[in-house]
């Protein structure tokens, strides 16, 4: 009874370490760039869009189809970058037990 006890007082401890990296992911906000920082996003953990800066010289018509790249390729680091973090997140709440059948990273 004893292992039971410890078992479910880990699993208790477990699903709090989970809120709180919850609220952690909720708070966070990943950094992206492209075009050597012409082009800077920041976006939520959540993956949503908070911040979009273009440099001015990229406002030209003529220069469209590159700034649109650019904005993509930003956004695509951002979310690289946030995924990572999630992942290493995850991994210290969970002592690198795999969580990804519940729809959590890792």
């Amino acid at each position: 009874m004893k292992n039971l006890t410890e078992l479910m007082s880990q699993a208790k401890n477990l699903e709090s370490k989970l809120r709180d990296m919850q609220s952690e992911v909720d708070q966070l906000e990943m950094p992206g760039e492209a075009g050597a920082g012409l082009v800077k996003v920041v976006i939520s953990g959540r993956y949503a869009v908070k911040r979009l800066h273009i440099d001015p010289s990229l406002m030209k018509e003529s220069e469209r189809e590159i700034l649109e790249d650019l904005v993509i390729a930003a956004l695509n680091d951002a979310r690289v970058k946030l995924e990572a973090q999630l992942a290493k997140k995850m991994e210290g709440v969970t002592g690198g037990l795999s969580l990804g059948g519940l729809g959590l990273p890792g």
